[in-house]
């Protein structure tokens, strides 16, 4: 059995307290950076489902069934703190290709 790589930062562990995060306190976000940038303009939930260091990864609620959407990062992450900064990025401009203006 392969050691885990200690020196990634997406360790299942740390990618489930940033879901937690996204999810609990970010929910409506999730549902326009689905929107925006994750091309299902109609979802009506999304909850943060995953990450790598490439993308991050939702179930957008279509219809009343959840599809999966990877939506990538504007560049590969190598760090945890990098999350977050990407996390705003997309929200940001997921408001600007929605029309609507940024709460945070």
């Amino acid at each position: 059995m392969q050691e885990p790589d200690m020196s990634d930062p997406f360790t299942p562990e740390v990618i489930a307290q940033i879901a937690r995060h996204m999810n609990d306190d970010h929910a409506d976000d999730n549902v326009l950076i689905v929107r925006a940038l994750g091309g299902i303009p109609s979802a009506t939930a999304a909850r943060m489902s995953g990450l790598d260091a490439d993308a991050m990864e939702f179930a957008a609620v279509l219809d009343g069934i959840e599809v999966p959407v990877r939506i990538p990062f504007a560049e590969r992450l190598t760090e945890r703190h990098q999350v977050r900064t990407e996390a705003v990025r997309m929200y940001r401009d997921a408001c600007a290709a929605l029309g609507v203006t940024p709460t945070h």
